[in-house]
């Protein structure tokens, strides 16, 4: 089944204004018999968002709109492909709490989520790792090193993937890499092969997914799929199931990356 696990919609602040419609003819246009809608969940209670633009999220009062809408295309295309409603929701360490009781309100609705870190703190602030370059460079000074915000990183995803989110915690962990996105601008000179690897233990243990995510291989600063083929190879001869996700922000964007998905 051909399948796109990781759509954004125009209820994203930072996308386009592309209609649900024009997302689903889209896929149906390049075969697609199965998408999921993951809107970026609204940020945690008490949480600032740290993207210059405060453009990161969905606004809480948006919640029920979005839901609503997705659930009546799901009607109106029900015999052309299966839609799944869903959620990007943001793993935030010390809001763990929040996250849950959002969950909890909203999570009976959702078909399919994926759980993401997007935010790291360093000396009480926070930053948006994939806002820009000019964050990321402005991150290598607060944290020292491209290497301390790999280091970051990656302890936040494998923390996300301990975290007790309640019953409705998302089982797909979004793109793994991300914090490769600006890589050829800012190389990494240290290996983290080994923080990759108990990430991917405990995702195995667990039963989880791992979000196969294209949108890498069209940042420039990137090309390469998030996780990049080698880690994506490992996964599947762990057992791992790889969900593809296009990571689309406008109907163009699905199918993104896709030719690089090793299958």
């Amino acid at each position: 089944m051909k399948r796109d696990g990781h759509i954004h919609t125009p209820f994203c602040p930072h996308g386009s204004k592309d209609s649900l419609n024009r997302y689903i003819e889209a896929a149906i246009e390049q075969g697609f018999q199965e998408i999921t809608f993951t809107e970026h969940a609204p940020l945690p209670e008490g949480f600032v968002d740290a993207a210059p633009t405060k453009d990161s999220a969905m606004k809480l009062s948006d919640m029920e709109k979005y839901v609503n809408a997705v659930q009546q295309i799901q009607q109106e295309y029900k015999q052309d492909l299966t839609i799944r409603l869903g959620l990007e929701v943001d793993y935030i360490e010390g809001f763990e709490k929040e996250t849950t009781n959002f969950l909890n309100e909203y999570g009976s609705y959702l078909d399919d989520s994926i759980l993401s870190v997007h935010f790291l703190k360093q000396n009480q602030t926070w930053y948006c790792l994939d806002y820009s370059p000019d964050v990321f460079a402005e991150m290598m000074t607060a944290f020292g090193s491209v290497s301390a915000i790999y280091q970051s990183y990656f302890a936040a995803v494998h923390q996300s993937i301990l975290a007790n989110l309640g019953a409705y915690k998302p089982k797909r962990i979004g793109h793994i890499t991300l914090v490769h996105k600006f890589q050829k601008k800012f190389p990494c000179p240290q290996d983290f092969s080994a923080e990759i690897d108990a990430i991917l233990q405990k995702v195995k243990l667990l039963h989880y997914e791992l979000d196969y995510n294209g949108a890498g291989v069209m940042k420039p600063l990137c090309g390469e799929t998030y996780p990049p083929a080698q880690i994506a190879a490992k996964a599947k001869e762990m057992g791992i199931p790889l969900i593809y996700g296009s990571d689309a922000h406008a109907a163009k964007g699905i199918g993104q990356g896709l030719e690089q998905i090793q299958a």
